[in-house]
């Protein structure tokens, strides 16, 4: 090698010098320019945050808008029908004759027109009961697990008195679950969407007085998200072809069919279509304000003659008015209906009397007609005189702060489902009143109404639900069925005075941005239809991302401590719930009660210590629960506590479930567990009437009472 020249060497070395010069000033250039791209992209991420917030509050404008614009439509009638002595009453109830449709081929029976003769002609037909659900009646996997329509249909007769009378005709379903088409002799009478609620339609005119008809039915049970409550259908391949597979994600069997009575009822020409009341007292005057709709418009000459009876029969008050057809009845010596537990005589109700009329001509006042000749319908109803107070700490009855002790329920039970049953709802309310409670959610749908009627009776208070459950997918086809099946719910019930609150959602997913305005629409629709009763809704999310709490009265947080969080952990419950209570008071200043808790319990599993799924551990959780809401009570906000659940009840199949929902403190067939005694013990020591009022065997005997003297002398037995 041969070495460089003294200039060759400097050269070189200034050939270093200026690559080193020009990988500075390039290193320099690539600093300032990251400097700059950073620069670029702080101010994008700013600019981003204020669009992003400005297309926030654009949604927020937006959904607003839509969730609160539409046409809501009302429904009309829909009195409970009863017999007097201007109406008779025939009830369809017993066996009709039932054909499950393919579930590939939903339509058929429309297309091929099944509806215009037997069943039978069509297909083969089996025994189906009315009411009931269809799905446990067999042994048939496929109907328990059925997708898409079935049909029903019987013969009926009319007697020809009822053509010769000139009386209209009804035909009445208590529900059907769910979208039901109903024809009569061949004639479509009726389209009903919602399940759990009434329908009814005249028929006078496609009835054979006289002589046999036929009603055939069409049942579908597909929940899309459309519908309330929601639901998915998807095509799914089996090992022979494919079917259609219905996926939900609330917590109860999707049980179908015809679920309470059919009635055909009959009512004069002109006659009372619907009554609305209001109760108030003053001192020991009560009040009961009316308001009556007959079928019709011209109401210049008729009159109305309302009189009350108490529950012996004896009249205690009267009016009458004409033309406008509403007044007020005054009550002298009053008697309230209290709940259960707060008045030695719950639930009393008084019998109110409606006798529609011709009104006399009033230049012939002095040779009027008789009553007989005047009177146009008779409809009677029960009424409790009571009232409703509610502020930022409390709910009021009659002016006394009410303390809420109840249940989640369903309407489930052993081989009939859903449907009704009158001895189960019997037995139901003895067990009710048997363990102390004064109260219960209609979780998570519209009750029949029967079990109003005995709520009534036994002074039990309803948080009245709509069937809108895990709601999660908003729009506007949705909110307008959601705001139809609370109105729908409010014209049914809003008589009732075991009804104290209506609940508009179970668990809805609150969290989403949509949800404000929705259920702002749907707060502010129910207010509007009933301003006399709080609304609240069981609300499942974290207190710091639900948005609907703020549109309620009194809100009510489900929470599963020791179950679905921290499983087996009872050491981390009591603490949990206090915190959490207290979170939802001060974020909204309401009232708070905590709508569901639990655990599930295998029936005669005991294990000790107590271990998850045994009745030592349901006990010990209900124990921790306890801790916490006496706390909570001390604090004056909190105002109720809904076990979850009444009984044992039907799910969907699922790996986590082991013949159903076992969260019950009773079994399926109410056999209690021992979660029973304690909660029935708790529940009456809280009653308001005091010690006196407790049952004998609220606690059995162990051993006398002691008197132990402080120096420890020995108590001898």
């Amino acid at each position: 090698m041969v070495a460089p020249s003294v200039d060759g060497a400097q050269k070189l070395l200034q050939q270093r010098d200026s690559d080193r010069r020009k990988r500075r000033l390039e290193k320099l250039r690539r600093i300032q320019h990251d400097h700059r791209m950073r620069l670029i992209v702080i101010a994008l991420i700013v600019v981003t945050f204020v669009v992003m917030g400005m297309i926030g509050r654009m949604v927020s404008v937006v959904f607003g808008a839509m969730y609160t614009s539409g046409n809501e439509s009302s429904t009309e009638g829909l009195l409970y029908p009863i017999e007097s002595e201007t109406r008779e009453l025939k009830k369809l109830d017993g066996m009709w004759n039932f054909v499950r449709s393919d579930s590939n081929n939903p339509s058929q029976g429309i297309r091929e027109k099944w509806y215009t003769d037997d069943l039978a002609r069509f297909r083969r037909t089996i025994d189906m009961p009315v009411p009931s659900s269809y799905n446990d009646i067999t042994e048939d996997a496929a109907l328990r697990d059925h997708v898409g329509t079935v049909w029903y249909d019987r013969k009926f007769f009319v007697p020809k008195a009822w053509s010769a009378s000139g009386d209209r005709v009804f035909i009445r379903f208590g529900s059907v679950h769910y979208d039901t088409i109903v024809w009569i002799n061949g004639v479509q009478v009726l389209k009903h969407e919602f399940g759990h609620l009434p329908f009814e339609m005249d028929v006078t005119n496609v009835l054979k007085y006289g002589g046999e008809n036929r009603i055939t039915v069409l049942c579908d049970n597909v929940l899309l998200q459309v519908t309330i409550p929601q639901g998915k259908v998807d095509n799914q391949a089996i090992d022979n072809g494919v079917e259609l597979v219905q996926s939900y994600t609330f917590d109860f069997f999707n049980y179908a069919g015809i679920h309470r009575s059919v009635v055909l009822y009959t009512v004069p020409q002109i006659y009372i279509r619907d009554v609305a009341i209001h109760t108030s007292y003053q001192g020991e005057e009560g009040r009961v304000d009316y308001q009556v709709t007959t079928s019709t418009n011209e109401t210049e000459n008729l009159q109305l003659r309302v009189k009350l009876y108490d529950r012996n029969g004896t009249l205690v008050g009267k009016d009458e008015s004409e033309s406008k057809l509403q007044g007020t009845v005054v009550i002298p010596q009053v008697k309230l209906w209290w709940p259960y537990l707060m008045d030695p005589d719950p639930g009393y109700l008084y019998t109110m009397e409606i006798t529609l009329g011709k009104a006399k001509p009033k230049d012939e006042s002095n040779a009027a007609p008789s009553d007989d000749e005047t009177v146009l319908d008779v409809y009677r109803m029960k009424v409790g005189i009571r009232t409703l107070e509610w502020n930022n700490t409390s709910f009021l009855i009659n002016g006394k702060p009410i303390y809420f002790r109840g249940f989640g329920r369903h309407e489930d039970s052993d081989i009939r489902g859903k449907g009704l049953d009158l001895a189960l709802l019997t037995k139901d309310f003895n067990l009710l009143k048997w363990v102390g409670a004064n109260a219960y959610r209609t979780s998570h749908y519209p009750y029949s109404e029967e079990s109003m009627q005995f709520a009534d009776e036994h002074g039990i208070m309803i948080i009245d639900e709509c069937p809108s459950v895990d709601t999660e997918n908003y729009s506007q086809i949705l909110l307008q069925k959601h705001k139809s099946s609370i109105e729908q719910l409010i014209h049914r019930d809003r008589n009732h005075p075991s009804v104290v609150m209506w609940s508009i959602a179970n668990e809805p997913r609150t969290g989403k941005i949509d949800a404000d305005a929705y259920f702002a629409a749907v707060a502010q629709y129910t207010k509007q239809l009933d301003p006399t009763r709080p609304i609240t809704a069981a609300i499942a999310v974290n207190v710091n991302d639900d948005r609907a709490a703020q549109h309620l009265d009194i809100v009510s947080f489900n929470r599963y401590n020791a179950w679905y969080a921290n499983s087996g952990k009872l050491n981390m419950i009591t603490n949990r719930v206090i915190e959490e209570a207290e979170a939802w008071n001060k974020k909204h200043n309401k009232p708070i009660l905590m709508s569901e808790y639990g655990a599930d319990t295998q029936e005669g599993l005991h294990t000790l210590p107590a271990y998850i799924w045994s009745e030592d551990y349901q006990t010990r959780v209900f124990s921790q629960h306890f801790k916490a809401f006496d706390a909570l009570r001390k604090q004056h906000f909190f105002i109720g506590e809904f076990v979850w659940n009444f009984a044992d009840f039907k799910t969907a199949q699922t790996y986590t479930r082991v013949g159903g929902n076992k969260k019950g403190i009773f079994t399926r067939n109410r056999q209690p567990k021992a979660a029973a005694y304690l909660l029935r013990q708790r529940y009456h020591a809280l009653g308001e009437l005091g010690k006196s009022y407790l049952p004998d065997d609220l606690f059995l005997y162990t051993a006398p009472e002691t008197n132990q003297a402080a120096s420890g002398d020995k108590t001898e037995l």
